[in-house]
C-alpha cells in the first residue's frame, strides 16, 4: 500500500507531468457547464473532447486517455451514452471519473449513479450530501450546492470507497479524498468559489485530466482538488465578486507554479489503518 504522504513538490511535480503530456480527455459532461469545464482543462495544460455522439463514443474511448461523467443534465440519450462511455473505459482499463450531480435529489438520478457505479469509476468527485446518497444507496441531502461538513460521515465514506474499490473526492469548506486506506485533507479554496455555477463540475474535469497521467487514482485525486483549491484561492483575492472570479480562476489554472503551489498548500495525509 502506498503510504497517505503527499508533499507540495510531489504535486508540482504531477502538474507538470500533466502540462507536459497534455492528456486527451473525454468528457460526457452537463449542458450548464461544457464551456467553461473544457476552458478549465485547456488552462489546466489538457486537451479537451466534449461529446455525448452515441456514434463516436468507440472511436472516442480508443483514442482518449481518461473519461468523465458529468450527470447533471440527464435524458434518455444522455444517459445511455453515458453508459456506454463507462463500459468503454472500463473494458478498455482506462480511467474514469464521476460527477453524480445531485444523486440523491430524485431517483432517477440515483439510480443513474448505481448503475454507472457498476461500471467502476476510479474517482467520485462530489459534494457530502451526494457521498452520502452513493454511500447509502438513498435519496436525500442538499443538493448540487452543498457544503455540508464531511467531517462526520468520513467513516462511512471510507466504508464505501472499500467496498467500491473506488476513491471519494468530496469538496467543500474542506476537501477530503479516501480510497478507505488513505486520507487526504485539503484547506485551500475559498467561499467565493460556490457562487460560481459549475466549480464542482470543473474539478472533476480537472481530475479526469490528472487521472491519465497518474497510474494512482487516490494521488490523481488529491492533486487535482490541491491544484484546483490553490487556483481558486489566489483567484478570489483578485476578485471582486463571482464573474470576475471565474475567469480569474482560468487565469491561475493557465499560471500556476510550483512556488505558488510550496506556499500555498494546507494538507493533512494519514494512513486510516495507523
Amino acid at each position: 500500500m502506498t503510504t497517505a504522504q503527499f508533499t507540495a513538490s510531489e504535486i508540482a511535480s504531477v502538474l507538470q507531468k500533466l502540462r507536459d503530456h497534455k492528456p486527451l480527455v473525454h468528457n460526457l459532461t452537463n449542458q450548464v457547464v461544457m464551456n467553461v469545464s473544457a476552458n478549465a482543462l485547456l488552462a489546466i495544460g489538457a486537451s479537451p473532447i466534449m461529446s455525448h455522439a452515441p456514434e463516436e463514443l468507440e472511436e472516442l474511448g480508443m483514442a482518449v486517455s481518461s473519461t468523465v461523467i458529468n450527470i447533471g443534465t440527464l435524458d434518455n440519450v444522455t444517459v445511455a451514452s453515458k453508459l456506454t462511455a463507462a463500459r468503454i473505459a472500463r473494458d478498455s482499463n482506462k480511467p474514469w471519473a464521476l460527477d453524480p450531480v445531485g444523486a440523491g435529489a430524485t431517483q432517477f438520478r440515483l439510480d443513474v449513479t448505481n448503475r454507472l457505479l457498476d461500471l467502476r469509476p476510479a474517482v467520485i468527485r462530489c459534494n457530502a450530501s451526494e457521498a452520502i446518497a452513493i454511500a447509502l444507496h438513498q435519496r436525500g441531502g442538499s443538493g448540487v450546492d452543498s457544503n455540508d461538513s464531511s467531517d462526520e460521515v468520513l467513516p462511512v465514506l471510507h466504508r464505501a470507497a472499500r467496498n467500491l474499490q473506488t476513491v471519494f473526492a468530496v469538496t467543500g469548506r474542506h476537501d477530503y479524498v479516501t480510497d478507505g486506506q488513505r486520507l487526504a485533507k485539503l484547506s485551500n479554496g475559498h467561499p467565493m468559489m460556490a457562487a460560481v455555477t459549475g466549480t464542482g463540475c470543473q474539478s472533476t474535469a480537472i481530475t479526469g485530466a490528472f487521472l491519465a497521467i497518474e497510474q494512482d487514482p487516490w494521488l490523481a485525486a488529491v492533486a487535482s482538488l490541491a491544484v484546483f483549491g490553490i487556483a481558486g484561492q489566489l483567484a478570489a483575492e483578485e476578485s471582486a465578486g463571482p464573474g470576475s472570479l471565474q475567469l480569474k480562476m482560468l487565469d491561475r489554472l493557465y499560471t500556476l507554479t510550483a512556488e505558488d503551489i510550496e506556499q500555498h498548500l494546507v494538507i493533512e495525509c494519514q494512513n486510516l489503518s495507523e
